[in-house]
């Protein structure tokens, strides 16, 4: 077994490290507080050629795997962006993984491109106020009129739906078969309409910076030449880039976890109560001992099941694993620095607070704990289904 990266996996740490770290804690903190998207950030990302770090060569992008993609939004997250510098990059990786695996070369050579250059902003409509995780009773239908489609519906925690461009949207086109409940659900790649658009903000813990919506769809028409894959297929298309999407939000807690706690061990050296750097006494540092421990298993998994999806080979457990343990351990090393800094970590100005509150998001989303234990009782243990 080989652990070390490539050299240009190395290059790849190296540039990203040295780009995401040129924007200060400050410049972070900031568009916490101004609820400001970081333009300037996804730009200076652009310019670089990272944006289309999965995108095949011969559409513009450089044809990169989900491994390259885990070190890249890792990076990022370990440089003190947090969810606010991770989920804009993020969203040039994963929703546009089902556009590349069966889209058209018709619909591949007008948008992949776009996307490669950060021309097109991305959004990704599937969740449902009304349904939740069981995805095979969604409500937004589309409609065949002559060689269109006319889409009526609602979505929620719609990420960067102020700003984008275009959705990848999940519309019923057939009536739920409880035979096969997942079958006539149609996937969408179009133009953000919002003349049939309607977004509405919805305030939350963290990640001020990236918008999370609710939107009202009302009479999209979206052409036939623009559907991604088969009709009544979509939900399999999207299988596609789940566990790669598990793998990238677990990577993505560890980087946020490392960045809260190298800020935690560089408090422990230099504060002094009773005389004695605070680090010396074991209460503090063996809990940061074991955040750390726990930050570099976590890691291991989320490669391991990045190595097994660019080779090929099944990684559903092991993309599962890599989510449940990346969002555990990047939450406990976060909650062990703001505890490290006592009442300062309570204090905007130290930075970790803003951390803390961002990463308890990977324990909901993109799919909760829970539900990752189910998937693992049942598909991997063989214990009867609970739900």
């Amino acid at each position: 077994m080989d652990f070390a990266l490539t050299e240009q996996q190395q290059m790849i740490r190296k540039e990203v490290a040295t780009l995401a770290r040129s924007f200060s804690l400050d410049y972070w903190l900031e568009k916490d507080r101004k609820h400001e998207y970081p333009w300037d950030f996804v730009k200076a990302f652009a310019r670089a050629g990272w944006l289309g770090a999965i995108v095949p060569e011969e559409y513009g992008g450089s044809g990169l795997g989900v491994t390259e993609a885990a070190i890249l939004l890792h990076e990022i997250c370990a440089a003190g962006a947090g969810t606010s510098g991770a989920s804009p990059i993020h969203f040039y990786v994963f929703p546009p993984m089902p556009v590349i695996k069966h889209g058209s070369e018709r619909l591949k050579r007008k948008y992949l491109p776009k996307i490669a250059s950060g021309e097109i902003v991305m959004s990704f409509g599937v969740t449902e106020p009304n349904v939740g995780t069981d995805t095979s009773r969604i409500q937004t239908r589309a409609v065949r009129q002559g060689d269109r489609f006319v889409v009526n519906g609602r979505k929620v925690w719609n990420t960067n739906a102020q700003n984008a461009t275009h959705i990848l949207l999940l519309a019923r086109t057939g009536e739920r078969d409880p035979a096969k409940p997942l079958r006539n659900l149609t996937l969408f790649f179009t133009e953000f309409d919002r003349a049939r658009i309607t977004v509405q903000e919805i305030e939350k813990l963290g990640r001020a910076a990236v918008d999370s919506n609710e939107i009202f769809i009302d009479g999209l028409e979206i052409p036939e030449d623009n559907v991604v894959g088969e009709v009544g297929s979509g939900f399999y298309h999207i299988l596609d880039s789940l566990n790669p999407e598990r793998v990238l939000t677990g990577i993505e807690a560890v980087g946020i976890g490392r960045a809260a706690l190298g800020r935690a061990v560089e408090y422990a050296k230099q504060r002094v109560v009773f005389d004695r750097p605070i680090g010396q006494n074991q209460a503090i540092a063996h809990p940061l001992a074991m955040a750390w421990a726990k930050l570099e298993a976590a890691e291991a998994m989320c490669l391991k099941a990045a190595w097994l999806f660019d080779h090929g080979q099944p990684c559903g457990a092991e993309s599962n694993v890599a989510k449940l343990l990346g969002a555990e351990a990047g939450f406990e090393a976060c909650d062990v620095a703001l505890q490290t800094h006592g009442g300062y970590g309570y204090a905007k100005e130290f930075y970790v607070e803003r951390l803390w509150r961002e990463v308890r998001l990977y324990k909901i989303a993109p799919v909760s704990q829970q539900m990752v234990l189910n998937h693992l009782a049942e598909h991997v243990l063989g214990l009867p289904k609970s739900y």
